[in-house]
């Protein structure tokens, strides 16, 4: 009986994991070496490819998010590696553009300097108990990084659009909400600190 139950268990864990939204984090995150891969070739067409594939990542993070709170199939995994697909997905596109002299360096650095910061300070807030909202200034700088960097990945003017320029732009934006959002997580992760200590008190 005993092993009947284990059997069960591994069996539902399986599931568990290869569930829908979980699979559609897994394909962003595969889709992510096509990206990078079109990236070493600037050329218009390259790039055209390149911003397909980015865009169709992008759309399994609104879909896999969507279908997770549908099913009420979220799991401990998927919270794990939806934003990490999602930082990967931006981050590695991002750096193949300052490859490329699309973005300046020093944007990048700010952008992935403010997402280490936050990620090391959730690992805090977690440890210590705390649970922290997330800010709608976060999500509201994923969308503008997201239709910012599929512009600066087309590049080349298509039609009578500037996408590069469309690009930066969207980025400055970004920029903006990016910081931001990480000054509002650092105020938030303070103000539940002191409550805390005030409690304990």
């Amino acid at each position: 009986m005993p092993r009947t139950q284990g059997a069960v268990s591994k069996e539902h864990q399986r599931l568990v994991v290869w569930n829908v939204p979980n699979l559609l984090t897994f394909f962003r995150i595969l889709i992510i070496p096509f990206v990078v891969g079109f990236l070493f070739f600037p050329s218009p067409l390259a790039s055209f490819l390149a911003a397909v594939f980015f865009v169709a990542a992008s759309v399994t993070d609104i879909l896999d998010g969507y279908v997770a709170r549908q099913l009420k199939s979220e799991t401990a995994i998927g919270q794990l590696l939806d934003p990490l697909a999602d930082k990967l997905l931006i981050n590695s596109a991002m750096i193949m553009l300052v490859s490329l002299g699309r973005i300046p360096a020093w944007m990048v650095v700010l952008i992935v300097a403010r997402e280490v910061a936050v990620t090391g300070l959730r690992g805090i807030a977690s440890a210590g108990g705390l649970v922290i909202a997330a800010s709608s200034f976060g999500k509201t700088k994923t969308v503008f990084q997201s239709f910012a960097i599929g512009a600066l990945i087309l590049h080349y003017p298509y039609w009578i659009f500037n996408f590069h320029l469309i690009g930066m732009i969207l980025l400055w934006i970004a920029l903006v909400f990016t910081l931001w959002s990480g000054v509002d997580y650092f105020n938030k992760f303070w103000r539940e600190h002191l409550k805390n200590l005030t409690n304990v008190r």
